[in-house]
């Protein structure tokens, strides 16, 4: 008897692509009002070692758990299905994200598009980890990857170590999309 892998059709790829929008509100509104939520109960912490301890550690740990956690409950998938709904968890986070920063924040679109496919590449990553047994590992390069880049922004270092983050992301998804299969998980 063969056992055919569930390929999610339209309706459930739209509803992993909803779940990474709705996953990015609170967590935008969180870290918006975090600094001033430190300040007050942490008085002597700097704001650098508040915005460290926010954005280049808590976010990305928090974020990237968020991002993937309806993935840790498919069954019945195949690897290459589970990194598609990875990806669209994260590209539906991305754009949520990319709008929040450009609408209400005033950033550049051209500073924040990039970001789309980060989150997009690393929900990715970590879906191939939930895939192949591994999510401890493949989240841990997901946290350090977003960290790096956050890193990157925080102290704004050149634009060479941003461009190369992204490019690491964006090939290591690309590569482990290309290890995948219709194997079911």
């Amino acid at each position: 008897m063969m056992v055919h892998s569930h390929r999610p059709g339209l309706r459930e790829k739209l509803f992993f692509f909803a779940s990474g929008i709705i996953v990015s509100i609170p967590m935008a509104v969180f870290y918006e009002a975090s600094p001033s939520f430190l300040g007050n109960y942490f008085p002597k912490l700097q704001t650098i070692q508040a915005e460290i301890l926010l954005t280049v550690i808590l976010a990305p740990l928090v974020e990237e758990f968020a991002k993937a956690y309806p993935l840790f409950y498919r069954h019945g998938e195949s690897q290459r299905s589970l990194f598609t709904l990875g990806f669209l968890v994260g590209l539906g986070f991305g754009v949520t994200e990319f709008f929040e920063y450009v609408v209400l924040l005033m950033v550049s679109p051209l500073v924040r598009l990039p970001a789309i496919f980060f989150h997009a590449a690393l929900t990715s990553i970590i879906a191939y980890g939930i895939a192949t047994k591994r999510s401890a590992l493949f989240y841990s390069i997901a946290f350090i990857l977003h960290s790096s880049i956050n890193l990157i922004a925080v102290f704004e270092l050149p634009l060479l170590l941003y461009a190369a983050t992204l490019a690491t992301a964006f090939l290591l998804c690309w590569s482990l999309y290309t290890r995948t299969s219709e194997k079911m998980i």
